[in-house]
């Protein structure tokens, strides 16, 4: 490989003292927006030119996007949400930037509702949630511009087929709960930014109450708290109308302080939970009781009650309703008259059926060892619908009768590949301390055992998000190509409960990368790759979990592929949602948090060595990750690469942190990723 030529990047004299440590930071300029600084901007211009030329003279690249864009030409199709007699569902015909979403009754023919294809000429203009009111009249629905965080929201009027005038703007991470009789809805907003609305620190959220017809100047405050300015909020309405519950949340944890009140009521919010300590999720409202998902005294997840009417007390008088299993209990609905839970065992989905007062109804048939989501039903009505997938199972929408517990397809979408010749496999390795690890591995059925395939190692180990195994068009082509994918389940996670999740965080988090490092270990000694053939991914904490392992291990892959990653681990609070991250990260403002972190940072841990080729993947308008992590990480690598492997930064216009995206933008990004990372893994 010719050694590239880069751009030239400039470096400031910016040093940081934090607990009488000296840090430099000669690329603190590349922290600017895009938009509001030439000097950045021609230098991401720049880099995306090299990256560019570099990427579409791979050989493969064309025939890869073709392949990717022949398999995405297909149907596909959300969970349907039921609002009176009406269904409303996603749908994309195959190749649309952006899924429309669809309207019908029973038996009619659906009519497209929303088709956000119109709304502007590159499809950056998404539909990023719509929810129907109770009596199927309005659609309360958010627009979302260039991958932003922040949202807009309309209302639709569905027997003119209109918008309401009012818009409601500066709405970020909330959901729309209506009232029961579809007067109006609870959600969360923000101030207006005072200054740079894609950097700066969102603060003093507040909940409101917006009735239709009326202005958002006019809506009223339900609850914020100005001595609290941190404080987040979620407010939602049980399904009858009775109560409201805010849940007040301060990071990324779910560890509630829980609010309640009559949901048609004026009256103060009152508190049933106080502490931020435990995960109190509500579920709904029957026989005079909330019922929520809560870890207390239960780590891996349970079923509980509080009567609502006994405020602080409640927790005092609290029910178990399902005690907590050795699996991991992710959510629950009430639907049908009883309650569905979804649990997690050994990192794929399991369904499982409850009266109210938690006597056991049997297990939900799927069709294997794959991933549901979406569950989507009500309490009055016996059907309820949810999405279902596998490595080697097509996304399949699926009707459960709660009744019979008898599952059939509604709708499924039909790729143009034969999803019988790839297989799937689930391995559990020993990471570095013993632990034991479990991790998918798939491919097609044809390739041999002999050391050589190329395999993307991909993980996360973050935030209590657990990875479990569903289709994925862009792996699939992977597949396709001979290629090994193989999805580490790491500690950070949430596959194995809060235990799990805790192991990877702040002064811990070195465990993560230990994981992820033994996972590449052990797909080598399976003889699945070796070194010169193993690719490792990931995105966002995935992004910062490639970088650290590349500092710690460069030898042991052949490329990596860092994306939307923070990489700048003693700054990140400083930007948009970064400061919600300090219960998993810790902060630099610690010292013993400090001290962890400095250590495995990616940006300041990039030493004068050889490194294999790295794509650095970000994008110009992402306001969750903020693109300067990825600009100043490429910036110093480029410098420090001392072999003469590549080290390019690609940077997508118009898009966030992935949301939203459209598809052209989406098969582009994965034609560049698999023509990057196969070239260099063959």
């Amino acid at each position: 490989m010719a050694k590239i030529s880069y751009p030239v990047t400039s470096k400031v004299d910016q040093v940081d003292v934090y607990h009488g440590v000296t840090v430099a930071d000669p690329y603190r300029w590349l922290e600017d927006d895009v938009r509001q600084n030439d000097e950045v901007r021609n230098w991401v211009d720049a880099q995306q030119a090299t990256t560019q030329s570099y990427v579409e003279a791979l050989p493969d690249r064309q025939s890869i996007r073709d392949e990717l864009a022949r398999i995405w030409d297909t149907q596909k199709y959300g969970v349907p949400s039921k609002a009176g007699d009406l269904y409303f569902f996603s749908y994309n015909d195959g190749l649309a930037n952006q899924d429309q979403v669809l309207v019908q009754r029973a038996h009619d023919e659906p009519s497209v509702l929303f088709d956000p294809n119109t709304w502007s000429e590159d499809g950056t203009t998404a539909l990023a949630a719509y929810y129907p009111d109770p009596t199927g009249r309005y659609v309360a629905y958010m627009i979302q511009q260039d991958g932003s965080d922040w949202r807009t929201a309309k209302i639709r009027d569905l027997q003119t087929g209109k918008d309401l005038e009012e818009a409601l703007e500066w709405l970020k991470f909330t959901g729309l709960s209506w009232q029961a009789d579809g007067s109006g809805f609870f959600y969360s907003g923000y101030p207006e930014p005072e200054d740079d609305q894609f950097h700066g620190l969102p603060d003093r959220n507040t909940v409101y109450f917006h009735e239709l017809g009326s202005p958002q100047a006019a809506d009223k405050v339900v609850y914020e708290n100005l001595a609290h300015p941190d404080w987040r909020y979620a407010a939602w309405v049980s399904e009858g109308g009775e109560y409201l519950v805010v849940l007040v949340v301060t990071g990324t944890d779910s560890r509630y302080q829980v609010l309640v009140r009559p949901a048609q009521s004026d009256a103060d919010l009152e508190f049933l939970v106080t502490g931020f300590e435990h995960d109190f999720t509500p579920i709904g409202f029957a026989q005079g009781k909330l019922y929520f998902r809560s870890d207390l005294g239960a780590p891996k997840g349970r079923i509980i009650s509080l009567n609502p009417e006994l405020g602080d007390q409640a927790l005092e008088r609290m029910e178990e309703i399902v005690p907590e299993r050795d699996s991991v209990l992710q959510t629950a609905s009430l639907v049908g008259g009883k309650l569905v839970a979804q649990y997690l065992v050994d990192a794929s989905s399991r369904l499982e059926a409850f009266d109210l007062d938690g006597s056991p109804l049997g297990t939900i048939v799927l069709p294997g060892i794959g991933t549901v989501s979406d569950l989507s039903g009500r309490m009055d009505d016996n059907e309820v619908f949810f999405a279902y997938s596998s490595i080697n199972y097509p996304p399949t929408i699926l009707r459960l009768d709660a009744q019979s517990q008898q599952t059939e397809v509604f709708r499924q979408s039909d790729y143009d590949i034969d999803l019988s010749d790839f297989v799937i496999k689930q391995a559990f390795y020993a990471s570095k301390d013993g632990t034991q690890i479990p991790m998918f591995i798939s491919h097609h059925k044809n390739i041999q055992l002999d050391g050589s395939n190329p395999t993307l190692l991909y993980g996360y180990g973050g935030f209590n998000i657990s990875l479990t195994p569903g289709f994925s068009i862009t792996r699939a082509v992977w597949m396709l190509r001979g290629g090994v994918v193989a999805v580490a389940n790491l500690r950070g996670g949430g596959e194995y409960g809060e235990a799990w999740h805790d192991a990877g965080t702040k002064l811990k988090k070195q465990n993560v990368f230990d994981d992820f490092i033994a996972a590449g270990e052990y797909l080598i000694e399976q003889n699945y790759t070796n070194s010169d053939h193993l690719a490792i991914m990931g995105g966002s904490n995935g992004g910062l979990l490639v970088g650290a392992v590349l500092n710690q291990r460069p030898e042991l892959f052949a490329a990596a592929l860092p994306a939307v990653g923070v990489m700048d681990m003693l700054r990140f609070h400083k930007f948009t949602a970064g400061v919600f991250w300090i219960d998993d990260y810790g902060s630099a403002d610690n010292e013993d948090e400090f001290l962890a972190i400095y250590k495995y940072s990616p940006y300041h841990n990039i030493a004068q060595i050889e490194y294999p080729p790295v794509l650095v993947a970000t994008a110009d308008t992402d306001d969750r990750v903020v693109p300067g992590h990825s600009f100043k990480y490429a910036a110093r690598l480029q410098e420090y690469q001392q072999g003469s492997a590549p080290v390019l930064l690609r940077v997508e216009t118009d898009a966030g942190h992935g949301a939203g995206t459209p598809t052209d933008k989406l098969i582009d990004e994965y034609a560049d990723y698999w023509a990057f990372l196969l070239h260099h893994t063959r």
